[in-house]
């Protein structure tokens, strides 16, 4: 069973305001099981706890850049331990990366910006990752990143990775959520996290694109600090940045 694409802006007004175990508990039932949660951090670590505890069959996958911190790696580990779960790695294509790195060395996101480096190290993997899926499922919060993610909605059609001949929807059961009520649940729940969050770390990439925020500063801070602030997105959630 699929939504209608057609219904789908009138089902996310419908449940702007809805708790997420509702929204993903509507996504499982309609889609299940191909279906996956896009899992990296804390957000869909939540994510991962609510389906576990809800009937439908869900898949869970993670982009390995190859650039990751070594906390992020055992995260992952203890995430696939904790539940019980595969979680399904996909990796860049090794002779982009190669020639990336020969033309242009390890660092020219620092000069070029980072768009070029994630389209090969995260967009083409996640490409690759959707390709067999009717529907994905991501921890995008409005607040997360006021400058591309403010409207996101709840459910939509994917304006980036779908086309017309094959449809992909995308949840963010958590867009109204706070980092307050992420970690609130977090504790609620003892549910595992990236040990970098208690070092000062908010929104986790990879290793040279991320760093610790101090205290009154916004989470995306932390990431591509040398970029334009409204502009921070990775391309993975291209579509919430207005061309």
């Amino acid at each position: 069973m699929a939504l209608d694409a057609k219904t789908l802006p009138a089902l996310a007004a419908q449940h702007a305001a809805s708790d997420p175990r509702d929204i993903l508990a509507l996504a499982l039932r309609e889609y299940s099981p191909n279906i996956a949660i896009s899992f990296s951090g804390a957000e869909d670590i939540v994510l991962v706890d609510i389906a576990s505890k809800l009937n439908g069959k869900f898949q869970v996958f993670s982009l390995d850049t190859g650039r990751l911190h070594p906390e992020t790696y055992q995260f992952l580990e203890r995430v696939r331990a904790h539940y019980g779960i595969e979680i399904e790695t996909f990796f860049p294509q090794p002779e982009a990366v190669q020639k990336l790195v020969r033309e242009k060395g390890l660092f020219s996101f620092y000069q070029d910006g980072h768009k070029e480096c994630c389209g090969i190290r995260k967009v083409e993997p996640l490409v690759r990752a959707l390709k067999p899926l009717a529907a994905w499922v991501t921890g995008q919060r409005r607040d997360q990143s006021p400058g591309t993610r403010a409207e996101v909605p709840v459910v939509q059609l994917d304006p980036t990775f779908g086309a017309p001949e094959r449809p992909l929807v995308k949840f963010n059961p958590i867009a109204n959520w706070t980092s307050k009520q992420v970690w609130a649940y977090i504790r609620e729940h003892n549910v595992p996290y990236n040990a970098l969050h208690d070092r000062g770390f908010v929104s986790i990439g990879c290793e040279p694109c991320t760093r610790p925020v101090n205290p009154g500063q916004h989470e995306r801070e932390g990431r591509w600090w040398w970029e334009e602030e409204t502009m921070k997105e990775c391309g993975l959630h291209a579509g919430n940045v207005q061309k």
